[in-house]
């Protein structure tokens, strides 16, 4: 029986090569019809001129773009409502380069994540639905889209789970890789068929996504809320009439909320957003509430603007509070007048700015504690509004201009009794009912305790959980450190490497790895090649784990801290050179094989052997599945010019082996958004190994100024001054100084 697919006008190619390959001889020999299952490379070949590209257009031209696909010849298109934005212009590219710009989003559904676009032209190719009700745990599927600028990438894989609950949501999940610029490309079957739109990407996993049901999309075709793009394009932005903005970046307005994001483009990233009405000319207030996603930014009031590069900010800026007069374009032009921490501002909260202006007094507060109090009249005048610099994403509330904006202060009577109130909540939660309904007479003031209390319980906690991972980790250093300190060859290197797995993971039970251990040692000492030579020993115990065991280097996955965890790698199976290695030189260690080390090759740890004797190392590359070189190989191998220095191709301590995993950990918290804090336990950890470590050390007091911990910064750039070496240059020393005293100001 053949089956012959009838396809709709303008739809896609799938009706030519599913008959082709029918009548190829697609016989079903019970009497059921089969569809015809398609190779990749005719999917892709196929659903290819129905890609398409969705790009946000911003005032500084494109801001971001994903993926999406034509379901509609007469110009409709299906990708995800977090790929178009808010408010913004929008542009679709497709396959053939040509681009047109969106006319109307005919629906969308940010719960769904679904939005379908119109775009002016009737000659698009769309592609068919499957239903999606219809998929099955394992279906081989395929996924197609524009990831990282990739235009037109396919992916195969299968369905994980066809109904998975995620936020809310039932989504398919997949087993393929999603990465940003896939999200509103098409899930499709092996008949070419849509079966949902890619929205997620897993965080914890590399080749694991989900797609929102392409049932999901029909449903919301059947019942469309069409918005005009005129219309679209005044959806969260400023009202002209109110608002200037200077500067590039990307401001909106939502519930009365002001928001910014993307980097402006003035010098260090600046951007303002000013106010229509203007202050009074002798004296005035202005005031704000402002949250910064990431205190390593900067955003706040602006006031005194001449509507060009001249104005005062007042600014939370990592973790402190700066006033500055910008009076020109470039930093050569700014002048710091204030800049000192207050222990009123509470980072990641709202945060009540007031700035008073009154002759040349400049008057700034924080949550109506008083920050700076100082003379200054540059800049008088001119417009009060909002400024934001670097890549800060901050929101905004309840910017008032006049004068006398203090929040009156609450009667200490009233405080006391509403704080007893809240007392008696605490001890009792079942008195709740009793205590809404003396709070409810003054609501206002009773919901701002409540927050208040909140936000100190919250503080507490947060402080408590803070002191408890210092505590952790500086036991964990002081282990590490006694156990580093012993001669070489009594170091436990297995110990060491899952103390460093337990500094960042508290619950490791480092007896129990130890146990597990000690069981791979016992299934290898009675072997007979271990009274045979190094070589013989060595040998058995390559073919015991990279053989019988299956242990293997990380490929899809190289980045992952797992690869780093030494329990993670005896776990599954997988990891580091360095890790890899490790296994190895340990259980020759107590399986008492002698000459086996680590070799530290740049960018390949290996292990090294040699019979007793011999001069120059044998090599085992525990990454590539225990393959055996020679020295000149493993450096070919690493060295494009085939030279090393000498010392990577000998023995590294243990302390040498430590240092390097810690650096592993270290590397990838430098490139994240908070990467300070995430590199500074990692830098103490290396100090502590080495405090001899001059790189680590200015590393450290970058980080720790960055952080606000100008004491510590300033004893690691002490340090750095004391011991500069013999002939250093003048400027070094001078540059030096001057941080020192700036820390010490």
């Amino acid at each position: 029986m053949v089956q012959v697919v009838v396809m709709h006008p303008k739809r896609s190619k799938f009706a030519l090569a599913a008959v082709t390959v029918l009548l190829g001889g697609m016989a079903a020999s019970s009497g059921l019809c089969a569809e015809a299952t398609l190779s990749v490379a005719e999917i892709a070949a196929a659903v290819r001129p129905s890609l398409v590209t969705v790009t946000q257009v911003g005032r500084e031209g494109p801001n971001g773009s994903g993926s999406g696909f034509v379901i509609s010849g007469e110009g409709l298109i299906a990708t995800n409502r977090h790929v178009i934005g808010q408010g913004q212009r929008l542009r679709v590219e497709t396959s053939d380069g040509r681009k047109h710009d969106v006319t109307e989003i005919v629906a969308s559904d940010a719960q769904l994540d679904l939005a379908i676009l119109r775009v002016a032209t009737k000659d698009l190719v769309a592609l068919d639905f499957a239903d999606s009700d219809s998929a099955k745990q394992g279906e081989a599927i395929v996924a197609m889209g524009n990831p990282k600028g990739m235009s037109y990438s396919v992916v195969e894989g299968v369905i994980s789970e066809p109904k998975r609950e995620i936020e809310g949501r039932t989504m398919i999940q997949v087993a393929v890789p999603i990465e940003p610029g896939n999200s509103g490309g098409p899930l499709l079957d092996r008949q070419g068929r849509v079966l949902g739109v890619l929205t997620l990407k897993f965080a914890l996993a590399e080749n694991l996504g989900f797609a929102m049901p392409v049932n999901a999309l029909k449903r919301l075709w059947e019942k469309p809320n069409p918005v005009p793009i005129q219309r679209w394009l005044t959806i969260g932005v400023l009202n002209p009439r109110l608002w200037t903005t200077l500067f590039g970046a990307q401001w909106s307005q939502r519930a009365g909320v002001v928001e910014v994001a993307q980097t402006g483009s003035g010098f260090g990233g600046r951007s303002l957003c000013l106010w229509h009405q203007p202050p009074a000319q002798e004296r005035f207030e202005v005031a704000v509430s402002v949250k910064l996603d990431d205190e390593v930014g900067a955003a706040g009031l602006a006031f005194c603007s001449d509507g060009g590069d001249r104005h005062y900010g007042f600014y939370p800026t990592g973790g402190k509070l700066r006033l500055t007069r910008f009076d020109g374009p470039s930093v050569f032009t700014w002048k710091i007048l204030g800049d000192r921490e207050s222990d009123a501002y509470v980072p990641g909260e709202w945060n009540h700015l007031r700035v008073r202006v009154e002759g040349a007094r400049i008057q700034c507060f924080v949550n109506e504690k008083e920050v700076f109090d100082l003379q200054d009249d540059g800049l008088r005048g001119g417009r009060v509004g909002l400024c934001k610099f670097r890549t800060t994403v901050a929101a905004f509330k309840q910017l008032q201009s006049g004068w006398d904006l203090a929040v009156k202060p609450v009667s200490p009577e009233l405080q006391a009794q509403f704080g007893r109130e809240l007392d008696g909540f605490l001890a009792s939660p079942d008195s709740k009912a009793e205590a809404l309904g003396r709070l409810s007479q003054e609501a206002e003031l009773g919901r701002r305790l409540i927050l208040e209390r909140q936000r100190a319980l919250e503080r507490d906690a947060a402080s408590l959980k803070e002191l408890a991972g210092e505590l952790h980790r500086r036991v964990v250093r002081e282990q590490l450190t006694a156990e580093l300190s012993q001669p070489e060859a009594s170091v436990n290197l297995l110990r060491c490497a899952l103390l460093l797995s337990k500094y960042d993971n508290p619950e490791l039970d480092v007896a129990a790895y130890e146990g597990e251990f000690n069981e791979m040692v016992q299934d290898l000492s009675g072997a007979a090649e271990f009274g045979q030579g190094t070589g013989v020993a060595v040998g058995r115990i390559r073919r015991y784990l990279f053989e019988e065991n299956g242990f293997h280097g990380s490929r899809s996955d190289y980045t992952s801290r797992s690869n780093s965890y030494i329990n993670e790698v005896l776990d599954d199976r997988e990891g580091l050179p360095i890790t890899l290695s490790v296994v190895f030189v340990e259980l020759a260690r107590r399986l008492g094989v002698r000459e086996v080390a680590g070799i530290p090759l740049p960018g390949r740890f290996m292990v090294g052997y040699r019979e007793a004797g011999v001069a120059e190392f044998s090599i085992i590359d525990a990454y590539d599945g225990g393959k055996e070189l020679t020295m000149a190989e493993a450096v070919e191998l690493v060295s494009d010019s085939g030279r090393v220095p000498k010392k990577a191709t000998q023995a590294a301590t243990a302390r040498e082996v430590v240092s390097r995993m810690i650096r592993n950990l270290l590397g990838p918290t430098l490139d994240a958004r908070n990467a300070s804090r995430e590199a500074l336990p990692y830098l103490d950890l290396l100090l502590a190994l080495d405090p001899e470590a001059a790189s680590e050390r200015l590393s450290r007091a970058m980080a720790r100024e960055r952080l606000g911990d100008r004491e510590g910064a300033r004893g690691d750039v002490g340090w750095l001054l004391g011991h500069l070496p013999e002939g250093v240059k003048e400027e070094r020393r001078e540059m030096l100084e001057q941080w020192l005293e700036k820390l010490s100001r």
